[in-house]
């Protein structure tokens, strides 16, 4: 399995392998695979493993996504003589106000949402591009592992991680095919799980690593891939719409990208600070694609594939401490997404390359990162424009206005505006003033949430443990329906929560195997009593250039 030498030690009365190596890197996405590819280039005999959910690197990667190319030029000098499959030179962009029958185009766009010099990509593919590169370099990609816990010393150090377990049963037996999760020990861990990484969580928490930060603070990007027919897309053309099918206290755009080949990526973004009880992220996403203005593009058309992710939008004073003993935090992981640009992956990939040029330096000592990821670029990007998201919470229209005021000042405002976490604030029923949704008679495919999910492709095993744990369901059944009408029911985009009436009463239903591993549910739940824990490795929403 490895040129490492491997060894077996027994643990909680089970055999496991170990294996160690100097690095071990947890998610394959552009933070997790721009270090290890840097890391390796600065020093070829670190030993490096890089641990992948998925069944294939790329398969549960979802961005929008336009990418600045500098920190990948600096990564891969030559890369764009072999571009990844997906690539189309950014050409015009369009921003745009919509009500439910128009809208209007802005005479201007916003400067971070200028795109001259960008490129449209599928990150998914362009992390399955990127590692086989990593590969040559040396690096250890291992697919179809899920991180299921880290490894501590009795002093709190990370030793490494632990991959889950294989062939458990629902019920926790172990089933004829079982296969003992191994123990992957390594000088240091680095976690580059993306927004709301499950392990993260668990050591922010245990290490408190956001003492002196704000609240993290999310959003929830719902995306399709459609071929449309001949003759409507304009490759390189970028639109960007901001008002409905949002009202003006909850914040929500669109994107729509045109690629080669008569495919448009188009998507939803939904804040996850939302107020309004009855909102249902997924359901404003198939309103916005059956406005006048974009219904016309896909009429006739297939959707190729479908999904959906949290994205981190805290920003700078939500970032935490990205260092502790054995291990460091990268891209989306530490919260390093630029909001008004909507974009993340050269901020992952600048991190990333940040953080192995640390450690080759360091000895692989962690010490010193954090300091260091502050003072860069990537730090003072996100300090400019960490007032504009936040303004959003008093408003659209106070929002757009201080955009343009911090937009205006490089974000030299003498303040700092603050936070508080999405899962308060949310009203309660008969609390909220009820918005008018003014929504539309939908046509175009899909035509629910159950057939979205048939185009994520996603695949679990129900007989394992359920992965969506909820300390206590009599709550849902009690409180949350009383307080707040159950809304797991309508932020989940793939229907995975569901409340039943049967002989035996009402009870929450998980359908565990329709989730997409958006983390929403982690992110929202009001109660904060739902726990999103990995599956069996390879499990999972199987995305094609998302």
């Amino acid at each position: 399995m490895t040129e490492h030498e491997a060894s077996t030690i027994a643990t909680d009365a089970v055999e496991r392998d170990v294996m160690e190596y100097d690095v071990v890197t947890v998610g394959a996405g552009p933070s997790g695979l721009a270090f290890a590819i840097r890391l390796k280039q600065l020093n070829p005999e670190i030993s490096v493993c890089v641990i992948e959910k998925s069944s294939t690197v790329g398969a549960h990667i979802l961005s929008g996504a336009v990418i600045e190319p500098g920190p990948l030029d600096a990564l891969l000098p030559g890369w764009r003589d072999n571009p990844p499959p997906v690539c189309v030179p950014a050409g015009e962009d369009e921003f745009w106000f919509l009500t439910k029958d128009g809208g209007r185009k802005f005479p201007v766009v916003p400067p971070g949402m200028r795109n001259h010099g960008n490129f449209i990509v599928s990150l998914g593919a362009m992390c399955a591009w990127l590692a086989p590169q990593a590969e040559a370099l040396g690096v250890e990609i291992y697919a179809g592992f899920a991180a299921a816990e880290t490894l501590h010393a009795e002093d709190g150090t990370v030793l490494g991680v632990r991959i889950g377990d294989m062939g458990v049963a629902k019920d926790g037996s172990h089933k004829p095919g079982y296969t003992a999760g191994i123990d992957i020990k390594a000088k240091v861990t680095v976690l580059a799980e993306g927004a709301r990484g499950h392990l993260t969580k668990r050591l922010v928490k245990r290490f408190g690593l956001d003492a002196d930060s704000d609240p993290q603070s999310y959003s929830i990007g719902i995306k399709e891939l459609w071929q449309v027919p001949e003759g409507r897309v304009t490759p390189g053309k970028i639109v960007h719409t901001l008002g409905w099918p949002a009202d003006s206290h909850t914040y929500g755009g669109s994107f729509l990208y045109h690629l080669q080949n008569n495919q448009v990526a188009l998507g939803y973004v939904s804040g996850l600070d939302y107020r309004d009880p009855e909102y249902k992220p997924w359901e404003a996403f198939q309103q916005w694609k059956n406005h006048p203005t974009v219904k016309p593009l896909l009429e006739g058309g297939s959707i190729l594939s479908a999904g959906a992710r949290a994205i981190v939008t805290g920003g700078w004073q939500s970032l935490p401490k990205v260092e502790m003993p054995g291990a460091l935090l990268v891209g989306d992981t530490a919260g390093l997404l630029n909001v008004p640009k909507i974009k993340g992956t050269h901020q992952a990939i600048r991190s990333g390359m940040l953080a192995a040029e640390h450690l080759a330096a360091s000895g692989l000592q962690p010490a010193g990162f954090d300091a260091k990821l502050r003072a860069s670029e990537a730090m003072t990007e996100l300090k400019q424009v960490r007032n504009i998201k936040p303004g959003f919470k008093k408003g659209l229209w106070f929002g757009l206005a201080n955009a343009a005021w911090e937009t205006a000042l490089g974000g030299a405002s003498p303040w700092t505006l603050k936070g508080k976490p999405d899962w308060s604030s949310l009203d309660k029923v008969g609390e909220h003033e009820q918005p008018k949704h003014d929504y539309l008679d939908r046509t175009l495919a899909p035509r629910d949430r159950l057939q979205g999910v048939y185009f994520a492709a996603t695949e679990h095993d129900e007989d394992q443990p359920v992965h969506l744990k909820v300390a206590d369901t009599s709550i849902c059944v009690e409180r949350c329906t009383a307080e707040y009408a159950n809304p797991c029911t309508r932020f989940c985009p793939a229907g995975v929560y569901e409340m039943v009436e049967d002989a035996a009463g009402r009870r929450l239903q998980i359908n565990a195997a329709n989730c997409v591993h958006c983390k929403t549910c982690d992110i929202k739940d009001p109660y904060e009593i739902i726990t999103w824990v990995t599956p069996e490795g390879g499990a999972g929403p199987n995305y094609q250039n998302l």
